[in-house]
């Protein structure tokens, strides 16, 4: 009768404690063991974090492993590819030697007004369309001025993290940007990523780019067959200098898996086509191992 007051006014007997504690243990060892074997299991079919383990090490891409590329030329030749699935560079012995981007940069000028401009005005993206399609200079000296100048220049270098690249030391000469190879193929990957033009307006600068036509339409991607042609974006430079009495040629081609570049200076008397077919052959060489 007293033990059945006691149960009913809420309190346990002394006597009972060992044995419910007993079954308290119990029960959380068998709640602890199931998640843990919850935890194994849905970890063991998780994706291994970044680093964590050699199964992420094997399932990371291949570096590649290129054919030589040879181009036969009079003059200075060099090229550069970047991995965009890897990051790795690949290129010419002197992928960081300087050259000129001619019209190239173009497209440099564009991203940087698009990302820098919240609404532009019908007018202006027109201009920004035959610039790139068409390589329209005039185009170019205006965006080259609203952009500020060799400023704008020292952007493209400061946002791509190029290395060997600056503008010319005159303010004005947008076609005579410092470059190398491999700074080029960095600036493909820098329009591509989104860091150039912004989110907004990569998609729509990219498809310019694939849309480049008439004289300017060279370079990697003629090696590839139309319908991947098509989806290869392009910026090319090309001018015989009065000042050396050389070719100066600049190809640029970006893909979702890479961005090849090719930087050129030759005689005069081999002429534009010599340097076109040289840019080309140089993803014609490449291409058997291309991802």
């Amino acid at each position: 009768m007293d033990n059945r007051r006691r149960l009913r006014s809420g309190r346990i007997p002394a006597a009972f404690m060992p044995v419910i504690a007993t079954s308290v243990c119990a029960v959380a060892l068998l709640v602890t063991g199931a998640v843990m074997q919850w935890a194994l299991h849905h970890r063991s079919n998780a994706a291994p974090r970044p680093g964590a383990s050699r199964d992420n090490e094997a399932a990371s891409p291949a570096r590649l492993e290129l054919p030589p590329v040879r181009l036969d030329t009079e003059g200075f030749a060099s090229w550069a590819m970047l991995d965009r699935r890897t990051g790795q560079i690949v290129g010419s012995s002197n992928l960081d030697a300087p050259s000129d981007t001619m019209s190239l940069v173009k497209v440099w000028l564009a991203a940087d007004f698009l990302r820098r401009t919240d609404y532009p005005d019908e007018r202006s993206l027109n201009r920004l369309i035959i610039m790139i399609r068409d390589s329209d200079n005039k185009a170019a000296y205006e965006f080259y001025e609203r952009n500020g100048g060799r400023a704008g220049i020292e952007r493209m270098v400061q946002i791509c993290g190029l290395t060997e690249s600056k503008p010319y030391r005159i303010d004005g000469y947008w076609s005579n940007t410092e470059v190398s190879a491999r700074d080029v193929a960095r600036l493909g990957v820098c329009l591509a990523d989104g860091r150039a033009a912004g989110p907004h307006w990569t998609d729509w600068l990219l498809t310019q780019m694939r849309l480049v036509r008439g004289v300017g339409d060279f370079g990697p991607r003629a090696a590839f067959p139309p319908e991947v042609a098509a989806t290869i974006a392009i910026k090319n430079g090309w001018l015989l200098r009065t000042e050396d009495k050389l070719w100066h040629m600049a190809c640029l081609a970006v893909t979702d898996h890479w961005s090849m570049s090719v930087l050129l200076r030759y005689p005069a008397r081999y002429g534009f086509d010599h340097g076109r077919d040289l840019c080309a052959s140089v993803a014609e060489q490449l291409k058997p191992a291309l991802p």
